[in-house]
């Protein structure tokens, strides 16, 4: 890996993407359409635990991302 690289990991899959990429740009280099469910709002990005982040959360080495589907609150 070279010091402009960074290694994450999309939904289990490594990923080698450029320092300052966004965990949205790391979902984009695994699948690019993955990246336009996201931002169409079809998929979340999560990070490790579960929870929900910005797509414009910068990565850093060994990031976890993993791509869910977005759900709409039902009303009561």
């Amino acid at each position: 890996m070279t010091e402009d690289r960074l290694r994450v990991f999309v939904n289990a899959t490594p990923v080698d993407v450029a320092r300052g990429a966004t965990a949205l740009d790391c979902v984009r280099a695994w699948r690019s359409d993955e990246a336009v469910a996201v931002t169409s709002g079809q998929r979340l990005v999560t990070d490790s635990r579960g929870i929900a982040i910005s797509a414009d959360t910068p990565a850093q080495a060994g990031s976890i991302y993993r791509t869910v589907a977005a759900r709409k609150a039902v009303p009561r």
